[in-house]
C-alpha cells in the first residue's frame, strides 16, 4: 500500500505516530516522518491512522473496497449526493 500525507495540512497531532508507530514518527515536536510503503499487514494500523488524523492529512492507495476506509468514505459522500 502506498501512503501520502500532505505536510502542508499536518499540523503535528501526532496521532498517527500513536496508532502506528512502525508506519510513522515525529521528528522532533513538529515534523512528521513516515514510510510511504506501508505492508499488507499494517493495513488495520494504518486505516486507524488515517481515520483519526484530524485535519485528514493522510490518504493511502488500497485502503478502499469492501470495509475500508477510503469505502465507508466514499459510500457516505454518494448517501449526501442521492439526497439532492
Amino acid at each position: 500500500m502506498r501512503l501520502v500525507v500532505d505536510l502542508n495540512k499536518c499540523q503535528g497531532y501526532a496521532q498517527c505516530a500513536f496508532l502506528a508507530p512502525d508506519i510513522f514518527a515525529m521528528h522532533g515536536e513538529e515534523s512528521l516522518i513516515y514510510n510511504p510503503l506501508a505492508r499488507e499487514e499494517q493495513r488495520e494500523q494504518l486505516a486507524r491512522a488515517v481515520a483519526a488524523c484530524p485535519v485528514q492529512a493522510i490518504t493511502a492507495d488500497g485502503l478502499d473496497g469492501p470495509g475500508g476506509v477510503e469505502g465507508r468514505a466514499a459510500d457516505s459522500g454518494r448517501e449526501t449526493s442521492d439526497a439532492r
